[in-house]
């Protein structure tokens, strides 16, 4: 019996429980507010369910808010949704005491829709700032105009930032939210009594955009363009999951030429976003040299994806059904030609790195993320696999050409920054020995088919270069967008940032940084 099979044995068993299977292997469950917490502590601890993400829709100003928690068996896949309907002036119980991970998406919720989770002790001045937006706008409500620039303001002056430590001597050291050279805005608070971070404070959203609220009234189309240009970085991997939300809607079966593209370019990508982040982990230790090698493998591989697909970051690629355009036989030779001679500069590099005792000095035993910890917050992606984490939605929940596609996971159980590096190195390694195994068998025939929408929901997902990405799409008989909810790893990884520094030196804060490889973009969507 699967695990699956036996969660829905499990759940027939609960009182007041109802469980209906929207798609094969996932079942949704319908439950009171009272049982929230027992339902997820029990999915996590018993079950070992991941958790997904927290999305709240409204169907109308006088309909109550439905409040979808979701989650996954890794074991063989089943998607698990809890489904609440609560009225105007009702409350949720917190479930972030057990379920860690709901602890920032608990906080969103508050700040977009203004949904109260009793007994969350951290709730406002979170995605909306105090000192920019006043309380009770709730703009991913209906009744807000997203359009207009509301005319009332924050407590502006009165915000002052959180300070925990009350020793004497004691400090707080702001960095940000503005900073040189091109990383983006946030605002990170360190406290000190000396020379150690005690704590760390980490306010972002300052550059947040609206995404979901923007997508909502579109068309399907346009609301690609929003997926995939939100986070430049990892553009083609939330293009893709997008689709597949979108793809599952309309009933579309993808051509098989697209499926072998659409991996072949998200490895790509992969790549070139590892090779970016290990440019800025040298760049942070102050190797001028090795920052230099990883930023022109960087550019070597925008100038070929640019070559393959017109873009340096594939926008305009991915279309509902497969892909705008093909790639022709002389392309595909050019990528399995240039790509060994890349692989081998990052082998050069790795060793070179590897071989620096004053480098390792510097990563080794920093930003230490114990895979207890990991669990606890639910990371994902490479952070994950280097705290012990064997979390890869390639594999545990696999999609595309990836469910005939076997591949290594690698893991590190440090949880440090030479962890990370190490598994970025591989990651990059196995992304390009799938490239090279899919392009000696790559389909003839279309790379598009027709994707007319419906009305319907779809959860849909992609291991993006960061970690796991979700993507779920309501769309109305019209195809236009009702709901669009980006659960994004840079969200989730961010949340368990904090643990990492503490305890740090104030000199290694800008290493630690740079060895999470975290997109603020991707949080603040």
């Amino acid at each position: 019996m699967t695990a699956g099979a036996k969660i829905g044995d499990w759940l027939q068993q609960q009182t007041d429980v109802t469980v209906r299977e929207i798609y094969a292997g996932w079942l949704q469950l319908g439950c009171k507010a009272d049982q929230l917490v027992t339902l997820t502590t029990a999915l996590v601890n018993h079950w070992r369910a991941e958790f997904v993400t927290l999305l709240v829709e409204e169907t109308s100003a006088e309909a109550p808010l439905a409040v979808h928690y979701l989650f996954y068996l890794p074991e063989d896949g089943c998607l698990i949704e809890l489904k609440i309907l609560v009225r105007p002036g009702e409350e949720l119980p917190a479930i972030s005491d057990t379920v860690h991970a709901a602890d920032w998406h608990e906080r969103e919720a508050w700040d977009l829709y203004g949904l109260r989770f009793s007994g969350h002790p951290f709730l406002g001045d979170f995605v909306l700032h105090d000192d920019d937006w006043p309380e009770g706008l709730d703009p991913m409500r209906h009744r807000f105009d997203g359009r207009r620039r509301p005319d009332v303001h924050g407590s502006g002056a009165n915000w002052v930032p959180p300070k925990i430590l009350q020793e004497e001597g004691s400090i707080l050291f702001p960095i940000g939210p503005v900073w040189g050279d091109f990383n983006e805005s946030g605002l990170w608070l360190l406290e000190t009594p000396g020379e150690q971070i005690r704590y760390l404070h980490t306010r972002l959203f300052y550059k947040y955009r609206g995404i979901e609220k923007i997508a909502e009234g579109q068309t399907a189309d346009r609301a690609l363009l929003l997926a995939e240009r939100f986070a430049g970085a990892s553009a083609f991997a939330h293009a893709w999951a997008y689709c597949q939300a979108a793809e599952r809607i309309g009933d579309c079966t993808v051509p098989a030429r697209a499926q072998s593209l659409r991996l072949i370019i998200a490895e790509l990508e992969r790549i070139r976003h590892h090779a970016a982040t290990i440019a800025e982990i040298a760049g942070s230790t102050a190797l001028s040299v090795a920052k230099a090698m990883a930023q022109e493998i960087v550019e070597d591989l925008l100038r070929l994806s640019a070559r393959l697909c017109g873009h340096r970051y594939f926008f305009g690629l991915l279309t509902l059904g497969g892909l705008n355009f093909d790639l022709d036989p002389a392309q595909l030779t050019l990528l399995a030609e240039t790509l060994p001679t890349l692989n081998g500069r990052m082998r050069e590099l790795e060793l070179l790195l590897e071989n620096s005792s004053s480098f390792l000095d510097r990563i080794e035993e920093m930003g230490a993320l114990s895979p207890e910890l990991a669990h606890t917050y639910g990371v994902v992606g490479p952070i994950a696999r280097a705290s012990g984490r064997v979390i890869d939605l390639r594999r545990t929940l696999p999609y595309g050409n990836y469910q005939t596609l076997p591949m290594d996971i690698p893991v590190e159980q440090e949880g440090d920054g030479y962890a990370r590096l190490r598994v970025l190195f591989a990651e990059s390694r196995i992304s390009t020995a799938l490239i090279l195994q899919a392009l000696q068998d790559v389909p003839t025939g279309p790379v598009r088919i027709a994707c007319p929408l419906r009305e319907g929901h779809a959860l849909a997902w992609v291991e993006a270069p960061s970690g796991a990405t979700f993507h779920w799409l309501r769309c109305a008989a019209d195809g236009q967008v009702l709901r669009l909810r980006l659960g994004t790893p840079g969200f989730r990884n961010w949340h368990a940032f904090e643990r990492a520094v503490e305890g740090a030196a104030f000199q290694d804060f800008p290493i630690i940084l740079a060895t999470w490889g975290l997109s603020v973009a991707e949080n603040d969507r």
